[in-house]
């Protein structure tokens, strides 16, 4: 699929600002350095809202894994959905606050597949063509889990359909309209890691750019 390339200009743009602007001041509370609360909840995407129906979407586990697999929502669901009211913060300076999902606890899905020992990067790969890296440590968490419900509701395409949440990083770190993982012994930085955005993307260290 092709982005959109004014899109991907401005986001390019934006980072040699957050360059020249260096590092902010912390933030008090729970707003990470940099940001701004917002009521509302922007869509940002790279021009392309595949169709998705969750009906038949399946997750595809490739890697380093004993199960590698194609799960139905169905079939991971039955794993246990929870609730979960989570921050979110994107690289683009804004945050929201206490935001409502329902999803599946990422360690179950670990416990599922069954990950190699010797496995370090989780690599997500969304229908749009985009991809993205996180490291093992930050997948592992009690609080990341697939979210499949905003607000008690299938989420909207513009905002993703399926994906994951991970709390502590910027938005651009979990890929929206999700169909595959790879567990990787090797890291396989993706659409914006390879275009100057930081390779980690830690909210709270603020973590823009490389």
């Amino acid at each position: 699929m092709d982005f959109d390339p004014r899109k991907v200009s401005a986001k390019e743009k934006l980072l040699e600002l957050f360059r020249r602007k260096g590092k902010s001041e912390p933030h008090p509370g729970r707003v990470p350095p940099g940001q701004h609360l917002t009521q509302g909840f922007p869509v940002l995407d790279l021009g392309i809202q595949p169709e998705i129906d969750l009906d038949t979407w399946k997750l595809k586990i490739t890697g380093l894994v004993k199960k590698p697999e194609e799960y139905s929502l169905n079939e991971l669901k039955k794993l246990g959905a929870q609730e979960y009211t989570k921050d979110f913060h994107c690289v683009t300076m804004w945050s929201k606050l206490d935001v409502h999902w329902t999803g599946i606890p990422f360690k179950k899905i670990l416990d599922r597949v069954q990950p190699l020992p010797e496995w370090k990067h989780l690599i997500q790969y969304g229908a749009e063509d985009y991809s993205t890296n996180v490291p093992r440590e930050d997948v592992e968490r009690d609080d990341i889990f697939l979210a499949f419900e905003l607000d008690g509701k299938p989420i909207p395409k513009e905002h993703g359909v399926i994906r994951l949440i991970i709390p502590h990083l910027y938005g651009w770190k979990a890929s929206k309209f999700l169909i595959a993982l790879e567990f990787s012994d090797k890291d396989k930085p993706g659409f914006w890691e390879v275009r100057g955005y930081h390779n980690h993307g830690d909210a709270l260290k603020e973590e823009r750019y490389g």
